[in-house]
């Protein structure tokens, strides 16, 4: 294991990883420079606007991506049109599920996003011969299965004002370091129309909560969109 980090630390890198803040938290944390140098060869690193679709449901899977910056917002469409969230993800999350045919999401740009384009084919060869790797990208989808459990719970069980703390909670946690010590400092990734369909609330219902939780000092909102955190530790404790 010591071996792989020197590795991974020494200048042999390729250009375009050096510069990567989620290299080393993200799948290619488990890649030495020479994995590194391989795949760099097929990658490539693109950014996405607001709302744009990354990937559709159902439809072949050619890449995988990244996240190296922003939010995506992933999300399940019934044959009559209407849309469920079904789960976000962050910095240094990979998009795509390896070794599937299609995908089982649509996944869409919820904020602007940074994203490292891998070929499909590139990556799976690469998860077949490393061992960390495929370690590394097990880690992750053990992590999003455990999400998803408590997801569950949270919108099966929690209070309308507990769904929605765990929501804030969610965003200021994964995009910035836990440091209850600090004021966080976010974008909403989504709009109130998502975050309603997220929670399984209405509208009305997620704003109402989000102006008690501003009425009562635990946010600060600017912008309609943009808030601050003064205490994490305050709103963790209104999560349930």
């Amino acid at each position: 294991m010591q071996t792989v980090r020197q590795d991974i630390h020494n200048s042999e890198v390729p250009v375009l990883c050096q510069s990567c803040e989620a290299r080393h938290q993200g799948i290619c944390g488990a890649l030495n420079s020479e994995q590194l140098m391989a795949l760099a060869k097929s990658s490539r690193r693109v950014r996405r606007e607001a709302g744009e679709e990354l990937m559709a449901d159902a439809m072949p899977i050619a890449n995988y991506s990244n996240v190296l910056r922003g939010v995506v917002k992933l999300s399940k469409v019934l044959e009559d049109g209407r849309q469920q969230v079904v789960g976000l993800q962050f910095a240094p999350d990979l998009l795509g599920r390896p070794f599937a045919s299609e995908s089982r999401v649509s996944a869409e740009a919820a904020s602007q996003v940074d994203l490292c384009v891998i070929p499909k084919r590139a990556l799976e060869a690469l998860i077949k011969d490393s061992a960390p790797l495929e370690h590394r990208v097990m880690l992750q989808a053990l992590r999003e299965l455990d999400e998803a459990r408590d997801w569950m719970v949270t919108l099966g069980r929690k209070t309308a004002a507990e769904k929605v703390a765990s929501f804030l909670f969610m965003i200021a946690s994964h995009i910035d370091p836990i440091d209850e010590q600090t004021i966080t400092r976010f974008d909403l990734p989504l709009s109130r129309s998502d975050i309603a369909d997220f929670l399984g609330l209405t509208i009305e219902t997620v704003s109402r909560q989000i102006s008690r939780l501003k009425a009562d000092g635990v946010i600060e909102i600017a912008n309609y969109r943009h808030v601050t955190v003064p205490d994490l530790t305050r709103l963790r404790l209104l999560c349930g």
